[in-house]
């Protein structure tokens, strides 16, 4: 098969990395890619969101299958742009990607199909919105309606921090179109976890569970980000509430699509937060996590590639995946400022160092070439990967790759990992 992966950042490099390695790939290109992804896919230099770009791309390229990364080219629309030309793609429709384009269209859904998650209101005027927040009090959160690159939520310690959060969102528009309108939701205690598959639009193929860390500083500090490392697996989620999930959330979520018109055939991420009253749906996507797709696809021992074109073209019953026993974890590799503002064009230096160590592999995000050098080129740089037996030794050997690297402002938390932890203790 010829495949083009779309997209340029971590999660991509995970995906092309894995793909590349499948017995019924003929040729593997990526769009726009970045300089990891260059080692094991052709790269296109066609923008993830350049529509009319990328379908030109598939006809001179006679792509067989393409594999959508990140959520704005499938919220745009991009797979019936290419199913018009008869090339199947991975990825939902425009009117399922709403599950992520819209959170207050996704709460709606959720409530809807009775599926577990935090009350909500929605609201697009300011006054409204604070009003509804000073009657409900704090702990609250506020969040942006549309995509907002995982930035889009606020987790109000008090009422006045609320507040402000709508004005950011709905008067300043800072996170542009994403803010015509605010979900306003309870503020759920528990653990994060991450729940991820892929679906056909009938049957759910679960990969195995993970954790994502979200805040930028250690001990869950600081802003939200896009994601400062993850691991696989994650002990909060027993094997009796992953059926649960699998039961009570991915499925009927998957037949409510159905009902609604918007058969959903790709990947399915719920974002939960482990509750006393059990797990609920914090958020959807509808496109691999990143960074948890690298610490996942460390783990498959499944070829990917058959799964991506099953679920495209509607045949996936049946099909589950297999794992590595062992744990792998992610530390993201971060430019000093980031998720605010940051420098670019640092040359990063001991990448194929870290590289040589035992059953780790260093994913690329935020990265490119110059002058026969790779330099820093967006917020989340580096995803350091590795595999071990146990969970505490993949996280020392994940820390132990990222002291090979070095580049100018890096930042990285240092407890990866650390949550899964307690969980272990005898």
């Amino acid at each position: 098969m010829r495949v083009l992966v779309i997209g340029g950042g971590g999660r991509e490099h995970a995906l092309c990395w894995k793909i590349s390695r499948s017995k019924e790939l003929k040729k593997l290109y990526c769009a726009p890619g970045n300089a990891g992804i260059s080692e094991q896919a052709e790269l296109v230099k066609v923008s993830a969101e350049d529509l009319e770009g990328i379908a030109r791309a598939v006809s001179e390229l006679k792509i067989d299958l393409v594999v959508v990364g990140p959520e704005a080219p499938l919220v745009l629309g991009i797979k019936e742009r290419l199913e018009k030309q008869g090339v199947p793609v991975f990825g939902p429709s425009q009117k399922a990607a709403e599950l992520e384009g819209s959170k207050a269209w996704c709460k709606q859904f959720l409530s809807k199909y009775k599926i577990p998650t935090a009350w909500f209101e929605v609201f697009r005027d300011a006054a409204s919105a604070k009003k509804f927040i000073r009657v409900k009090g704090a702990p609250i959160v506020v969040k942006a309606d549309g995509l907002a690159a995982g930035k889009g939520v606020i987790i109000a310690a008090t009422v006045e921090e609320a507040e402000q959060a709508v004005e950011e969102i709905l008067v300043k528009r800072s996170f542009g179109e994403a803010g015509s309108k605010v979900v306003i939701e309870e503020c759920l205690v528990g653990e994060e976890a991450s729940f991820i598959g892929i679906s056909d639009g009938e049957n759910f193929a679960a990969l195995a569970t993970s954790q994502d860390h979200k805040r930028v500083f250690d001990d869950d500090q600081g802003p939200n980000t896009g994601g400062m490392g993850a691991y696989s697996p994650a002990p909060v989620v027993s094997e009796r509430m992953f059926n649960a999930v699998i039961a009570d959330i991915m499925l009927p979520t998957i037949r409510g699509m159905k009902a609604e018109g918007r058969e959903y055939r790709g990947t399915l991420y719920a974002g939960l937060m482990i509750t006393k009253a059990g797990p609920k749906v914090l958020e959807y996507n509808c496109r691999f996590g990143d960074p948890e797709t690298q610490p996942l696809l460390f783990r498959l021992q499944s070829d990917l590639l058959p799964f991506l074109v099953a679920a495209a073209k509607g045949n996936l019953q049946g099909m589950k995946f297999d794992w590595h026993p062992e744990a792998s974890v992610c530390v993201v590799m971060a430019s000093g400022g980031y998720p605010g503002t940051y420098r670019k064009g640092f040359e990063i230096s001991g990448i194929a160092e870290a590289n040589k160590l035992d059953r780790t592999f260093v994913f690329h995000s935020g990265t490119a070439q110059k002058d026969g050098k790779v330099i820093t080129a967006g917020g989340r740089v580096l995803g350091v990967t590795a595999r071990r037996e146990t969970i505490p030794a993949a996280i020392e050997a994940a820390y132990a790759a990222v002291e090979k690297i070095n580049f100018s402002d890096a930042h990285c938390r240092g407890d990866i990992g650390r949550k899964a932890l307690s969980y272990l203790k005898t």
